[in-house]
């Protein structure tokens, strides 16, 4: 029971989160989510049988009165294989290797056909006594891949592609007064496709692993990376993700619906001082009667209302739009803007749109918009692509979304995922043309977080494109008008590389003209990506850490490298025999077969600390590798922004952003939402305002992110040998150009005496003194001997790390009981605090994920201080306390206990 407890929180949320909206907007003040309690905590028990064990059809099975005798439990929202892992039928795929092909512990699709997933679902439920509208409806947010609805006892319709969102009205079928049974025959994609077919010629890119099989996966729309890929499983979901993988909704409203609402907003730039809204609605009558009512609308923040007489023909559907035109109160004096983060504040507007028949109201909906204006040009010195907001240009540090390999989501993970993002820095997020169509609660959060989303569509170079194009429209219609309203919607671009399905474009800007659209994410001013892998960081700074040629420059849509996790992750995602030494085998299967190097490059980067004796001392080594690189990458993005540095760039897209499953190749934070050192240091290279350390040049130079600019700034360097003794200072005195860079404010003139293993500290303050970002590097005495040699002061000759002196550190913390804690770090020693790391357990020794630390693998000089504040949700502890361990890498762990009950 634990271990189902344990997994639930990881998998799907909690309880605790209780208040966090559902991943599906509501379409209607009156709406239920028919949600399973096994994993959800719902109220209506799913459940699941294969299709071949049945003998009668879906008549018999959604008749109220049928007995599901030796159904299986169903997870849903959920797959198929995530129902069959939770009844243990199958091990969990996400431990060590059992979800490798070859291990046969769960079939494939492509050995066993796709009848072998073949399901039906079943629930029963009551309608809701406070359901007082005529009308009661039936949405599916989200299956896979084609099924056919049942609804007691009576055929209801059906649905087909994974991205497409349908209502069912159900008023003459369901009992307002007794039970009603739902039976869903759920069938998986048309083509299974296969992660390797011998004598089928590989449709991916030479040295990615196979990525997309044989490539037949991309006939369906689908989530093409289910098949396998080297960013996630690498030889495939074993079902495909076949099921209801996002909520089903029973819902009501009067005899006429509203849908789809659209506001397009327009600024007269460079003047912002107005903004003309145009707000269109689609209005459906579900009877057969002639209906006459009214249409009003109202934004709340403006105090803007409008209202016309809308008539309707038996079963007839028309878009409404109101004008700026004709109505002036949709002209919107001083409006307050939306920005994407560091701009300027994510300002929203709430408009709520209603029919009355009577005066009576037949249905309401809400929305929330942004008032901004995206664009984008390739009027750029390389002719690389550039966007802007609201005119002013944006330097995109962004990165690459990828969803969770078996699509075991919920609201509360969405919300951890994308508050680390937001305290990374990053400010646009691509959604991978291999993944899936966002939750409206994604959109959300980014709306309200500040990020900029680039949407994709379901189509990559690695697989085939898809066979029924008129259900490919239909999904891209059915996405694009769910979230055309968000804000941080930005971009539309078809494909991942390759090509568009023609006519893409065309109905895309049909749908929403207000964005910009490419066929494919390489083309229009955006370059091909590299590097993917780990390599020296010093390849970085050089330039040289992709064999493709320059990689820095222009619009890369793809450039990263990965970071190990940390020791308590490594040891829950496989055996104890193979955590240490190292097994190979099952350490490269969780690295997408060893495609970024881990066993390989990384382990020769940890070992430049010295040979590791344990699991524990070997993670928390290579947490300083992946800091290294991560930051490094950022920094050298930061120096060649726009016209700033020896090139022109536009901006970049890290690759990969989240762990879609346990990995050992892992992210800023792994799959059990656990952060690594990346998270931090990526923060730190993405300050707003940031002093940062060049490798190869040995400057110290300043990146503002501010569309302001900032006179009189003090940047300061101070080099420390191994012993913390400062050897080298300088500072000076700067002019911070608004959205720009000051590079090489200083150079760096190391003594040749210095120690081999040595630190940089940097300091930026403003005009008054006042410390505004600071920055620590540690750095060797070895020569850099040139690409693709592990050689270089960033990644080589760091083994003298280990006699750093023994320190003691003293902390102070305070506890709210609501789940919040600060804590003070002092270093009162003599020597350096390296890697000073934070970490809230439970009791029993388990990890507190997710947990929130405004910083975390800081390294404290002597008599140095440091607040940390961390958040966590009290709803998740399993006992009455919880330990805050501190320690570094030279700093045994110090361990704080709190009651949460403040006994």
């Amino acid at each position: 029971m634990k271990y189902l407890f344990l997994l639930a929180l990881i998998i799907f949320g909690v309880k605790g989160y209780a208040q966090t909206p559902s991943v599906s907007n509501p379409s209607s003040s009156q709406s239920v989510f028919l949600r399973s309690p096994l994993i959800h905590n719902g109220a209506n028990k799913w459940v699941l049988k294969q299709a071949s064990s049945l003998s009668v059809g879906g008549k018999v099975i959604s008749a109220p009165d049928y007995v599901a005798k030796s159904w299986l439990n169903a997870v849903v929202p959920g797959t198929v294989l995530t129902s069959l892992v939770a009844d243990k039928v199958y091990p969990d795929p996400y431990f060590g290797i059992n979800n490798k092909r070859s291990q046969k512990l769960i079939p494939d699709m492509a050995d066993v056909g796709r009848e072998f997933y073949h399901y039906w679902y079943r629930t029963e439920f009551r309608v809701p006594k406070n359901f007082t509208r005529r009308r009661t409806w039936l949405k599916f947010h989200g299956i896979n891949y084609r099924c056919t609805l049942w609804l007691n006892g009576k055929k209801l319709g059906t649905m087909a592609g994974m991205f497409n969102t349908q209502s069912f009205d159900v008023t003459d079928l369901v009992s307002k007064s007794g039970p009603n049974a739902l039976a869903v025959d759920m069938q998986p994609v048309d083509f299974p496709g296969s992660y390797f077919k011998p004598g089928v010629t590989q449709t991916g890119a030479p040295g990615e692993n196979h990525n997309g099989g044989d490539g037949e996966i991309g006939k369906n729309v689908t989530m093409l990376m289910s098949v396998g890929w080297d960013f996630t499983s690498p030889d495939g979901i074993r079902d495909r993700n076949t099921g209801i993988w996002r909520d089903v909704e029973l819902y009501t409203t009067g005899d006429v619906v509203l849908e789809n609402p659209f506001v397009q907003t327009k600024l007269p730039l460079p003047d912002t001082t107005t903004s003309s809204q145009t707000i269109s609605v689609e209005v459906k009558n579900a009877t057969k009667k002639i209906q006459t009512g009214i249409l009003s609308g109202n934004i709340l923040e403006s105090k803007s209302n409008f209202s016309k007489k809308v008539t309707l023909q038996p079963n007839e559907t028309k878009t409404i739009t109101f004008s700026p035109k004709e109505y002036k109160s949709l002209i919107i004096r001083q409006p307050k803007l939306w920005w994407p983060i560091n701009k300027g504040k994510q300002n929203l507007y709430n408009l709520t749109l209603n029919y009355t028949v009577n005066s009576k109201i037949s249905h309401v909906i809400h929305t929330k918009f942004g008032i901004r204006e995206i664009t984008s040009d390739q009027k750029t010195p390389d002719k690389s692509r550039r966007f802007y907001v609201n005119g002013q240009p944006i330097f995109v540090r962004g990165t690459n979304w990828v969803p969770e390999a078996m699509l075991r989501n919920s609201p509360q993970r969405t919300y951890a995922e994308l508050r680390y993002t937001k305290q990374a820095g990053v400010n646009l997020l691509r959604l991978w043309g291999g993944g899936i169509a966002e939750s409206d609660y994604f959109y959300q959060l980014c709306d309200e977080y500040g990020f900029l989303v680039w949407n994709e569509f379901w189509i990559t170079a690695d697989t085939h494109l898809p066979v029924d194009s008129a259900l490919y429209f239909k999904n891209v219609t059915s996405t694009v008008k769910r979230i055309r309203n968000h804000a941080s919607s930005a971009y539309y671009v078809a494909a991942n590389e390759g090509g568009e399905l023609p006519g893409t474009g065309k109905l895309i800007h049909e749908l929403d003209s207000t964005r910009g659209y490419q066929v494919q994410s390489e083309c229009c001013g955006v370059h091909d990506g590299s590097p993917y892998k780990y390599e020296n960081p010093m390849q970085y700074f050089e330039n040289t850490a992709s064999k493709r040629g320059s990689r820095v420059d222009g619009f890369n849509p793809e450039y990263g490298t990965p970071c190990i996790p940390i020791a308590e992750s490594i040891k829950r995602m496989m055996p104890v025999k193979d955590q240490w030494p190292i097994t190979d085998s099952v350490w490269n299967y969780l690295d997408g077969n060893g495609f970024h190097q881990i066993t390989t490059k990384y382990r020769e980067a940890v070992d430049e600390f010295g040979k590791s004796s344990s699991i524990d001392e070997f993670a928390q080594k290579a947490q300083f590798v992946g800091a290294m690189n991560y930051r490094a990458i950022w920094e050298v993005w930061n120096y060649n922004k726009f016209n700033y540095g020896d090139r022109f760039a536009s901006g970049f897209l890290f690759w990969y952003h989240n762990s879609p499953l346990p990995q050992t190749a892992s992210r800023m934070y792994d799959w059990y939402l656990e952060p690594t050192a990346a998270l931090y240091y990526s923060q730190n290279a993405l300050a707003p305002l940031h002093a940062q350390f060049d490798y190869i040049k040995n400057t110290v130079s300043v990146y503002n992110d501010f569309r302001v600019s900032f006179s009189n700034y003090q940047v300061e360097a101070t080099v420390y040998d191994l012993n913390a003794k400062p050897v080298w200072n300088k500072s000076v005195t700067i002019q911070i150009p608004k959205d720009g860079v000051v590079n090489d404010a200083i150079k760096i003139d190391f003594p040749t005496n210095i120690s081999q293993v040595h630190f940089i500290k940097l300091r930026l303050k403003d005009s008054h003194g006042k410390l505004v970002n600071d920055a620590f590097y540690w750095r060797s005495k070895d020569i850099y001997k040139g690409a693709w040699t592990m050689t270089g002061p960033a990644v080589s000759g760091f083994e003298d790390i280990n006699k750093l002196p023994k320190i003691r550190l003293k902390t102070a913390t305070t506890y709210d009981h609501k789940g919040n804690i600060k804590v003070t770090v002092k270093n009162p020693s003599k020597s350096i605090s390296f890697f000073t790391q934070l970490k809230l357990q439970q009791a029993d020794g388990s990890s507190i994920n997710p947990a929130f630390y405004t910083d975390n693998f800081f390294s404290l000089l002597p008599g140095e201080t440091k607040t940390i504040d961390i958040q966590f949700e009290p709803a998740i502890i399993s006992g009455s306390h919880v330990n805050l361990i501190t320690n570094a890498f030279n700093c045994d762990p110090q361990t704080k206990s709190f009651n949460l009950k403040g006994e």
